[in-house]
């Protein structure tokens, strides 16, 4: 399957970002249907968010 670098809306903060080729089949190789919905900002912050509430919970 070929893949080409797409343009998305980011759910978040509706930044536009490119979902490169190299991504889709990272992506496609781990198992994910689905496109992401954030930006890799986005999803970092939240990333981080999650790990904060997960430690503060003993």
């Amino acid at each position: 399957m070929s893949f080409q670098d797409k343009s998305i809306k980011c759910s978040d903060c509706s930044t536009t970002f490119t979902f490169s080729a190299g991504e889709q089949e990272f992506f496609r190789s781990k198992g994910f249907a689905e496109e992401p919905r954030r930006c890799p900002m986005c999803r970092a912050k939240r990333k981080t968010q999650r790990q904060d509430s997960n430690s503060r919970s003993w």
